[in-house]
């Protein structure tokens, strides 16, 4: 048969193809076709039309298709013209990297085919760039996966020494299974026997006298529950009394618990006396004492509070400010709270407390800031002084200081002149008090002593605290 007869496949002949049809066939039947010469001149480029990867590359033709490859492409295609000239059609296809000055870049791999007496070859490509890509995002996986891989070794050995490094007894167990997951040495100790031989254990099996199902359920209870309660516990192999206190979590989906495990014999050690004792007191002691946030706006007070307010309920004033029980309202409270947050306390301000029926009692103030950074808090803590006051002016004593300065002036000035003089020490002092109180707010210090702000102003400048408080 010949290639114009009807068997030219089975003979392994093509039929002849018309020179019209020649280059849409070469195009479609590769990614890229470029027709080069011996000396590698571009003489034609044909780009496959369904794809899309590739520009207009008929600037290629006419030029040194070595200009259009990368430094270390341009050996390799030299030395597969080599063998391509002696070995003709014997010789295997090349990766070749392309570039030019637009800044883009491929590789293709060629075949090469010689398609005339002149001398001309055919280089078939196939563009190996969604191979690269794919080749890239595994690679990038890879070295995601190391990473995280050595990340996990990096935690996992954090946890296992903080595990050892602590004295506390802890034990992680599956909710749904019962096994120990995870245990230290101290815990090891508790049960009798080596961490190696309780990782993977039934919890249940190393206590005594207890099913899996009850373990599993009273620790899980016990985790829900809002006093987090202890569950005791018997071991097997050491008969030892331990009291367990669980704590439930989720791990990638699934249900833990965290159990943290004392001995019994140490539960009164492992009592915080000092927090029940700080709440009793809050509870029951006879100093009012009241938690605020930053701005003041009640968060917390106990009975005494409500007692001196006449108030019926916690409820009825959460959420207020402060300053609406104090006589000089926002005053009293700007001042006690500007100067805790400045120091950090303050000791004794004495004012009056204003009740919800408008009578008014005399207390001492302290204030502490808490400075907690994502929830800061004021405490005050006020003592009725109501009944102090009464005594001391009932036992007023010739002995004072300031009365006996005062008699020492009887005989060498009038009344009047006495008169005078003192009530300009004591105004004088009154007047220094609340600057130094209200840190220099004149219109606070005005407010407080019940002055208006001129007459605070006059006041100053007539004891000569004007220009000292401005410097």
């Amino acid at each position: 048969m010949t290639t114009r007869g009807t068997k030219y496949w089975s003979s392994g002949s093509i039929p002849l193809i018309g020179p019209d049809m020649l280059g849409e066939i070469i195009a479609r039947a590769s990614d890229i076709s470029i027709v080069i010469s011996e000396a590698g001149t571009v003489l034609s480029v044909l780009i496959n039309p369904d794809h899309s990867g590739f520009s207009d590359m008929t600037q290629w033709e006419g030029r040194d298709i070595r200009d259009f490859l990368t430094p270390e492409s341009i050996p390799k295609l030299e030395a597969q013209l080599e063998r391509f000239m002696v070995e003709d059609q014997d010789v295997r296809a090349i990766e070749l990297n392309h570039a030019d000055g637009e800044a883009f870049g491929f590789p293709v791999r060629y075949t090469f085919q010689s398609i005339g007496p002149d001398g001309a070859i055919l280089m078939l490509g196939r563009d190996l760039r969604p191979i690269a890509e794919m080749q890239q995002q595994l690679v990038k996986a890879q070295i995601a996966l190391e990473r995280d891989y050595e990340a996990q070794r990096e935690y996992d050995t954090r946890f296992r020494v903080l595990m050892e490094a602590t004295s506390e007894a802890f034990v992680f167990l599956s909710q749904s299974s019962g096994r120990i997951i995870e245990i230290n040495s101290a815990a090891a100790a508790i049960f009798g026997a080596s961490v190696e031989e309780l990782r993977g254990a039934s919890f249940a099996q190393e206590l005594e006298g207890r099913r899996k199902t009850e373990v599993v359920s009273g620790l899980v209870t016990s985790a829900m529950s809002d006093s987090q309660q202890s569950m005791e516990l018997m071991t097997r192999r050491k008969k030892r009394s331990v009291l367990a206190k669980p704590t439930a979590f989720r791990a990638s989906g699934e249900r833990m618990l965290i159990v943290r495990l004392l001995s019994a014999e140490d539960e009164e050690t492992v009592t915080d006396d000092l927090a029940e004792n700080l709440s009793a007191l809050y509870q029951e002691g006879a100093e009012a004492i009241v938690f605020t946030d930053s701005d003041g706006l009640i968060r917390s007070a106990n009975e005494s509070f409500l007692n001196l307010i006449d108030a019926a309920h916690l409820t009825k004033i959460k959420g207020r400010s402060l300053g609406d029980f104090f006589a000089r309202g926002a005053v009293d409270l700007k001042v006690l709270a500007d100067n805790a947050r400045r120091v950090g306390q303050m000791r004794i301000y004495a004012t009056k407390l204003a009740s919800e029926f408008g009578s008014q009692i005399a207390v001492e103030i302290s204030a502490t800031w808490l400075d907690h950074p994502s929830n800061p808090a004021i405490v005050f803590v006020i003592r009725d002084t109501s009944r102090a006051e009464a005594v001391r002016k009932t036992k007023a004593s010739i002995n004072d200081d300031g009365v006996r300065s005062v008699m020492e002036l009887v005989g060498s000035a009038s009344l009047k002149e006495i008169v005078s003089e003192t009530n300009d020490v004591v105004e004088k002092m009154c007047i220094e008090t609340a600057v130094e109180l209200t840190r220099n707010n004149r219109v606070a210090a005005a407010e407080m002593l019940g002055l208006s702000r001129q007459s605070l102003y006059v006041k100053l400048r007539k004891y000569g605290l004007l220009s000292r408080n401005d410097s």
